[in-house]
């Protein structure tokens, strides 16, 4: 896809995920939206995967550690044909497939339930020891917020993938800044992010999480790596797309009311013209 479609795709998915956690009355917009240009190329450019077959087991995988944020899963997910579009403003209601957090039984193309923060990459790195161990060529992605990693568990499954040399693992850390209390610096400071996966013995590639081109080369670069993991620290905007939720530590965890849905939706709208115009 050119850097155009990828766009335009991405803000389908944050409409996806304003309109699911709208519907829900309940949610997490600010994750999901700062991820979505992530979960965007992940899905529709990087990873090996089949909406027809979602369980080959010759797939990619992909864990979404921080799983709040499954609106902006659901979103990619439904967006790339796993499941329908019409069905993401079920979210978190009484017998749908769409709860609030990941749930690999219940929804297609989920490859690990998920919602504990800081186990997410742990189950990542059994996946891909178990890739290298059966001489399989899928890759592995896991997606963390920065506000996750200040669970000891993160730093423990990083010093196992760096001593396994785990080169099929990808982390990709979405530092936003801002979790539930506030600004991750003044909660429990987790900087600098990249000497510490270097010190684990990751490559380690730093980006703009909104710039497809730095996002194209950054998952190149990692495919390119052999010996050891890699970790893109991908600086993002919380909020993304939405003018009032972003950058806002309201919006962490959150549903719009009915007036705020309707301004959310005309900026998604407005990018949507704007982007239109550009390919005219």
């Amino acid at each position: 896809m050119t850097n155009l479609e990828l766009q335009k795709t991405a803000n389908e998915v944050r409409k996806g995920i304003v309109t699911a956690v709208h519907s829900a009355k309940a949610g997490h917009p600010g994750g999901s939206l700062s991820a979505a240009d992530i979960f965007t190329f992940l899905y529709f450019e990087e990873m090996n995967i089949d909406p027809k077959n979602p369980k080959d087991p010759n797939r990619d995988r992909f864990v979404l550690s921080k799983g709040h944020t499954a609106p902006g899963l659901y979103s990619a997910l439904a967006n790339r044909g796993f499941f329908p579009v019409a069905d993401l403003p079920t979210l978190r209601h009484t017998g749908s497939y769409l709860q609030g957090h990941p749930c690999m039984q219940e929804t297609p193309g989920v490859d690990m339930s998920s919602g504990s923060l800081g186990q997410g990459i742990s189950a990542a790195c059994g996946m891909a020891l178990a890739g290298k161990l059966d001489n399989k060529d899928y890759r592995v992605y896991t997606l963390l917020g920065d506000g996750e990693i200040e669970e000891g568990q993160v730093w423990e499954a990083a010093m196992f993938a760096g001593a396994k040399k785990l080169d099929n693992l990808v982390v990709i850390v979405d530092n936003n800044g801002l979790q539930i209390d506030g600004p991750v610096a003044e909660v429990n400071n987790p900087y600098p992010i990249d000497k510490k996966f270097e010190a684990f013995n990751f490559h380690v590639i730093c980006i703009d999480a909104h710039d497809f081109d730095q996002i194209r080369a950054a998952f190149k670069e990692a495919r390119e790596t052999k010996g050891m993991p890699t970790a893109i620290i991908a600086k993002s905007t919380k909020g993304k797309g939405v003018s009032f939720m972003e950058n806002s530590v309201d919006w962490h965890g959150k549903a719009p009311n009915d007036e705020q849905y309707e301004v959310a939706m005309a900026d998604l709208k407005k990018i949507e013209e704007e982007l239109n115009a550009r390919e005219a």
